[in-house]
């Protein structure tokens, strides 16, 4: 009884605390022209960047990758709330089926989401999870970059960071990763998307 309550307020705190950020967009463009040509696409950010993308996207049925870990939980039942469908499943647990959904989700012209170096790290160090999707699905991948004027940083195992009320928050959406040809091996897929984040991370840092 206590626990959702719990959850339900913090929620709630998130929704208010969101509302006042100044939200600074760069290269929607982009989104929008994958999205004017029936491409489906897989959003893709570090872990510890994640609620922003997750407020500004929020009402648009993106299905969200989530961890079967026990404490995930809360962050699926926000994401429902939030107007995402939830795929439970991960690169370590539920591996198989969460990525299996992911691809049928996308087979069928829908978006979905990645944090690639969650649930539990090591920070900004990618699995290939999500460009593997994007690749048998015909998807393109797209990372996005977060950055705060001020924001409060957790002592989790990735830094996860809170922009504070009021602050400008910036989102840059980058270049698309489209894979073409054969199948590129593991190491390599998450090695191009790490490079690409950290790019577009750059970028949006440059407040």
């Amino acid at each position: 009884m206590i626990q959702p309550l719990l959850s339900r307020l913090a929620q709630a705190a998130a929704r208010t605390l969101a509302r006042t950020w100044r939200l600074e967009v760069i290269g929607a463009d982009r989104v929008n022209e994958l999205r004017g040509c029936g491409i489906p696409v897989v959003f893709t950010v570090w872990h510890a960047n994640m609620l922003p993308p997750l407020w500004h996207r929020r009402g648009e049925g993106i299905a969200l990758l989530v961890s079967d870990h026990a404490d995930a939980g809360h962050l699926a039942r926000a994401a429902l709330r939030w107007g995402y469908r939830v795929v439970r499943g991960s690169t370590t647990r539920g591996a198989v089926r969460g990525l299996r959904a992911v691809v049928r989700i996308l087979m069928a012209g829908g978006d979905v989401a990645f944090t690639p170096d969650g649930p539990r790290g090591p920070a900004r160090r990618a699995k290939p999870g999500a460009l593997g999707a994007a690749w048998l699905a015909g998807a393109a991948v797209v990372p996005i970059g977060v950055a705060a004027s001020s924001e409060w940083q957790l002592r989790s195992w990735d830094r996860f960071t809170i922009p504070r009320p009021f602050s400008r928050v910036r989102l840059v959406y980058g270049n698309p990763i489209r894979q073409k040809g054969s199948r590129r091996s593991s190491g390599v897929d998450a090695d191009v998307l790490a490079n690409r984040l950290d790019v577009t991370q750059r970028e949006a840092e440059c407040l």
